[in-house]
């Protein structure tokens, strides 16, 4: 875990992000395998085959209050009284409405035949078998139309859709019980450093716990990934080769944190050159300049720094987009969507690498959003993460002051 992220120099050998990102999406694909699942235990998977609405929603037209059905030709202005001809209670077949009455109906209710609006019941007032309706209504005032949502045979939702509690409502709504997804992204992950140590564990001279394999961990499984943790390895380069061939032969993915800087005790960089190829090496970005892309035996490698800061940030910029093309989620929701906010600081000296910053997005006394940062740029402060709910966008060679637009991505986006 010796990576460093200090110097402020891009160099003419740092990627730019966006090429970075554009290259390591090239060599994304989707996982061969797919499986059919009911929709209790689909929640998080991604969508093989669309799911197609198997009926027409609503399938007729329906109350969206609670009030009387009535026909607007039978209103005779304010304080219309009428008498009450049926009733007509969430699940049951009404008749037709007949001529100069009303109906009494309930939400979700199908409206009767020869009805053309829905009276809400706070503008009513029942008396014995009559109601007196106060305010006329329009037609098709609180009706909901068959087909309103969707008809029958129409895809609701595209494949390539991470599944949400909001498809399951839709599916179940269109009378979809079971879903073709994509079987889960298998991800074999380590961390290299001797001076790491498992939590609960005594600390010897010169050695810290591995915070980083529970947060990678922890961000993968957010994706519904199957993890595969191989542990800590020795800095040594025959016991680096050894695992990235164990990773290789048993993952999808090989994701590692630690040892791809230009140390001595840096075997990563090195280790995957003599096994396969190594396609990215050091992007244009503070934190999280040595990333390394690559393959192992055709397997996709992903190598992230070892500081813990470093490590967050280049899983959410590149790592996160690469898993959810391989796990076959569409290419229009593998980036975030930024938000614009004023920036609560100043930026006078701009870094030459477009730097992701731990902030907070909060509203200032005026109710407006405000961007702040926190008070450190050191990429080993763990704890910085927990006091941010996103990145503030810190473009190279720009500075701000307090006011201006900042772009800000929240974690909600960056974590899902």
């Amino acid at each position: 875990m010796s990576d460093c992220d200090c110097s402020t120099q891009a160099g003419p050998s740092l990627k730019p992000l966006e090429e970075a990102l554009e290259l390591m999406l090239s060599h994304a694909k989707a996982v061969e395998g797919i499986e059919e699942l009911p929709l209790s235990a689909a929640l998080g998977r991604v969508l093989a085959r669309g799911v197609v609405s198997q009926v027409t929603v609503p399938p007729w037209d329906n109350s969206a209050m609670d009030g009387y059905a009535v026909n607007t030709g039978d209103m005779q202005g304010e304080n219309t009284r009428l008498p009450i001809s049926q009733r007509i209670p969430a699940g049951s077949a009404p008749e037709p409405l007949q001529p100069g009455t009303a109906a009494r109906i309930f939400t979700g209710a199908p409206v009767p035949e020869n009805a053309d609006a829905v009276v809400i019941q706070e503008v009513c007032r029942q008396e014995g078998d009559a109601v007196i309706i106060a305010e006329p209504p329009k037609a098709g005032a609180n009706i909901r139309r068959a087909g309103e949502d969707t008809e029958r045979g129409i895809e609701v939702i595209p494949a390539g859709v991470r599944i949400g509690p909001q498809h399951l409502g839709l599916a179940a709504a269109v009378g979809v019980g079971r879903v073709s997804v994509y079987r889960r992204l298998k991800v074999a992950l380590f961390s290299s450093g001797d001076e790491l140590v498992n939590p609960g564990e005594p600390l010897g001279p010169g050695q810290i716990y591995n915070s980083n394999e529970f947060t990678l961990k922890g961000l993968l499984e957010g994706l519904g990934c199957e993890v595969i943790s191989l542990g800590i390895v020795e800095d040594t380069f025959d016991a680096t080769c050894d695992a990235l061939t164990n990773a290789a032969g048993q993952a999808d993915l090989v994701m590692t944190s630690g040892g791809v800087s230009v140390g001595e005790e840096d075997h990563l960089k090195p280790a995957v050159e003599k096994l396969g190829t190594l396609n990215l090496w050091k992007i244009a970005i503070r934190p999280g300049k040595p990333l390394a892309f690559g393959h192992i035996a055709g397997t996709p490698f992903i190598g992230t720094p070892g500081n813990p800061v470093s490590l967050f940030v280049t899983y959410c910029l590149f790592a996160r987009p690469f898993v959810l093309k391989a796990q076959g989620v569409r290419d229009e929701e593998l980036t975030p969507t930024p938000i614009l906010a004023k920036a609560g600081f100043d930026w006078p000296k701009p870094d030459k690498r477009r730097e992701f910053a731990r902030a907070r997005l909060e509203l200032d006394e005026q109710g407006e959003a405000r961007v702040s940062l926190y008070r450190s740029r050191s990429s080993g402060v763990l704890s910085s993460l927990v006091w941010a709910n996103g990145l503030a966008v810190l473009t190279e060679k720009q500075t701000l002051a307090q006011g201006d637009l900042v772009q800000f991505l929240p974690f909600n986006e960056l974590l899902k």
